[in-house]
């Protein structure tokens, strides 16, 4: 009785993979049909779309594509190819016992370096099957990658809450290991947690990476801000309300052609004009570049990090009449950069033992922030998307001092996203009318549904979608390729 149950209950399972499969083999014709008309140009749409959709069809994923994989990221790669792989044949033996069929042999190879595997049954037993019981087991493999899909996500979601008793999520990326050629290797090391980016609170992976965008783009639109005849901008109205008694000590230097240079360890700094506010009367104090023909002052930056801020390129927004936001006897300075290089504030916490509470780590955004001994600051002068890829975060903190596990949530979060994405490329390849793919033994019992044809030209129909969609993909694939490394 309980074998029939399971029984039973196996072909139900089976039966909703047919449904699933029979409609992804109709959504990948389509796109197969969409992009060879975007190869032909026979009409135009949005490129980076076609590219993704294409990129997912044919196996290919955003980790993969760009060719920025890296040693540790090939064994995820194989690993979760060993998986998804083994889930799918699975799937397949599955439905063939629950059908009455046994195995014959497994075989295991190499695919271009990746493993694959298939799962032989006895050909004669699978033609006597009726077409529906044969379409549970041709479909059972890209059923079961789907299921794993579904598992991989699920386990995405709920990871926080799972490892919430073992570490704090959300709370601040923390930094796992920086580049020796990194930009910030002499400022961050593994433990740091990173609290914000120019005053804007971080509080995880995906915050940094869109902070860390948007920066950018304010760059590169900021690039009109230069100085007229010369290669160096200011800092988009990013600017310090400098004490005119520390401007008095600083050092002077004027524009000479297109250079500006600074002491080392020093870094040059320029006036924004404030409309409304009073200038003092000192005939020996010549601040303002507009006035004085372009006089500079190079200042420590280390001396004015803590200083009160002013302009409106800040995240934070004072409501204010003055734009420069700083008293009658200071004067509000911005740093004078080269082209493409962007001036940066990072906001850090490296806490000793008794720092490392939650509670103390939380006040990070008010000015308070600044007399708080766990936080610390420094600026990053330089290209901001040179920081991205050089730096190892994470979004989860443990609960203990000891950095033992400190790389288990990020290890765990990088399988399953190798994993998804694998068995998702994995169920939409062999869903391709492809030969020598499952598609091609769906397509067949598809075809043999076409009654009103005769018994010649279903076979002939079948040849030609097979060769149209092993030609589409070939083509396809090439295209990918060549994109790829253009």
């Amino acid at each position: 009785m309980i074998l029939l149950l399971c029984a039973t209950c196996l072909k139900a399972w089976f039966s909703m993979g047919v449904g699933f499969s029979l409609a992804v083999l109709a959504a990948v014709t389509m796109i197969l049909l969409y992009e060879i008309g975007q190869i032909l140009c026979l009409y135009y749409s949005n490129s980076q779309m076609s590219y993704v959709m294409s990129g997912y069809l044919l196996g290919f994923s955003s980790m993969i594509s760009g060719l920025t994989i890296s040693l540790a990221d090939i064994g995820y790669l194989c690993i979760s190819s060993i998986i998804s792989v083994s889930v799918h044949e699975l799937g397949h033996a599955l439905a063939a016992a629950s059908e009455g069929i046994q195995m014959e042999y497994i075989a295991v190879f190499l695919a271009s370096l990746f493993p694959g595997a298939l799962v032989a049954f006895n050909h004669e037993l699978l033609l006597a099957l009726s077409k529906v019981s044969a379409l549970r087991i041709y479909c059972a493999g890209v059923w079961h990658n789907a299921a794993l899909c579904a598992v991989c996500a699920w386990a995405l979601f709920v990871e926080p809450l799972i490892l919430s008793p073992f570490y704090i999520h959300d709370e601040g990326p923390m930094v796992l290991d920086v580049s020796p050629t990194s930009p910030l290797s002499g400022y961050l090391s593994p433990g740091d947690v990173i609290i914000s980016l120019d005053g804007i609170r971080i509080n995880n992976l995906q915050e940094w990476s869109q902070m860390i965008a948007i920066l950018t783009e304010h760059y590169e639109n900021s690039q009109n801000h230069s100085l007229p005849g010369n290669s160096m901008k200011t800092s988009v109205g990013k600017g310090y309300c400098v004490p005119y008694s520390l401007i008095e000590e600083s050092k002077h230097i004027s524009l000479k052609g297109n250079e500006t240079s600074c002491p080392d360890e020093l870094s040059p700094f320029i006036t924004i004009q404030c409309l409304d506010q009073a200038m003092p009367d000192d005939d020996n104090l010549e601040v303002n570049h507009q006035r004085d023909g372009g006089e500079l002052h190079c200042l420590y930056a280390t001396d004015i990090l803590n200083l009160e801020k002013c302009g409106d390129g800040w995240g934070r927004i004072r409501n204010n009449r003055s734009s420069c936001l700083c008293s009658k006897d200071k004067a509000c300075f911005v740093p004078l950069l080269s082209t493409g290089v962007a001036w940066v504030e990072i906001a850090y916490s490296n806490p000793p033992l008794q720092c490392s509470q939650l509670g103390t780590m939380r006040v990070v955004d008010d000015d308070n922030s600044r007399e708080n001994p766990c936080v610390k600051t420094f600026v990053f002068v330089g290209d901001v998307n040179s920081m991205k890829p050089s730096v190892l975060l994470t979004s989860y903190q443990p609960r203990w001092s000891a950095k033992f596990g400190a790389h288990l949530p990020y290890v765990l979060e990088k399988f399953l996203m190798f994993t998804f994405n694998v068995s998702l490329a994995l169920a939409l390849l062999n869903s391709l009318p492809v030969y020598f793919l499952d598609g091609e033994a769906i397509s067949e019992v598809i075809i043999h549904y076409l009654r009103f044809l005769s018994s010649r030209r279903r076979r002939t129909i079948l040849q030609y979608f097979l060769l149209g969609g092993t030609v589409a993909s070939i083509l396809i694939i090439f295209v990918q390729v060549f994109l790829v490394l253009l």
